[in-house]
């Protein structure tokens, strides 16, 4: 039953690095689909759903024609990579926006609001009382690809401030700076 699956000596030696590389490119583009639709960018999902399809059908073709151990491992490796590359490329894209949650002290809020001010981005600032005194909760819309420059701000503003940051998938109305970068959605 296993007899030709650890026979090697027929197969094209060449082609394992196309699999490889194809499925590590397959399934960082599956990543990418997956968040894409996910966050409402559903005309470029579908596009990236295409050329991934296409990969995949011409991959898994090569690798079940004349199936060996190896393509399998080959393909198993590849895809395992990709779904690590796909997740840094999608981290570097930065996809989408993030809420931030700020609480400060009532001391420490006024400053971090005033940079918060200057860099034009909207905040609403609510009052709140922590376990030993008065603190004030920031909500702060932003891309994700604003989110890790304004999280050092505001440490550097304010060393001790609790920040809780959560994606956010569908937001309407209120002030948001424009994306920097636009994709058809």
């Amino acid at each position: 039953m296993f007899a030709g699956f650890f026979d090697f000596s027929g197969m094209v030696w060449w082609i394992l690095p196309v699999i490889f590389v194809a499925k590590v490119v397959e399934v960082t583009l599956t990543t990418l689909r997956l968040i894409l639709v996910n966050r409402g960018f559903r005309s470029l999902g579908t596009a990236i759903a295409l050329v991934e399809i296409i990969i995949w059908v011409t991959v898994a073709s090569q690798v079940l024609q004349d199936i060996n151990a190896l393509k399998g491992l080959v393909y198993a490796l590849g895809f395992a990579l990709g779904v690590y590359v796909g997740s840094l490329v999608e981290e570097k894209l930065a996809f989408g926006k993030v809420l931030l949650q700020v609480i400060c002290s009532e001391e420490e809020s006024e400053a971090v609001i005033e940079m918060i001010h200057e860099e034009r981005i909207g905040l609403t600032v609510l009052d709140g009382k922590g376990y030993e005194s008065k603190k004030k909760v920031l909500l702060i819309y932003v891309e994700r690809s604003q989110t890790t420059e304004l999280l050092n701000s505001i440490k550097e503003t304010d060393p001790g401030a609790v920040i809780g940051v959560s994606d956010i998938n569908n937001l309407t109305g209120g002030y948001l700076p424009k994306r920097r970068r636009q994709f058809f959605k």
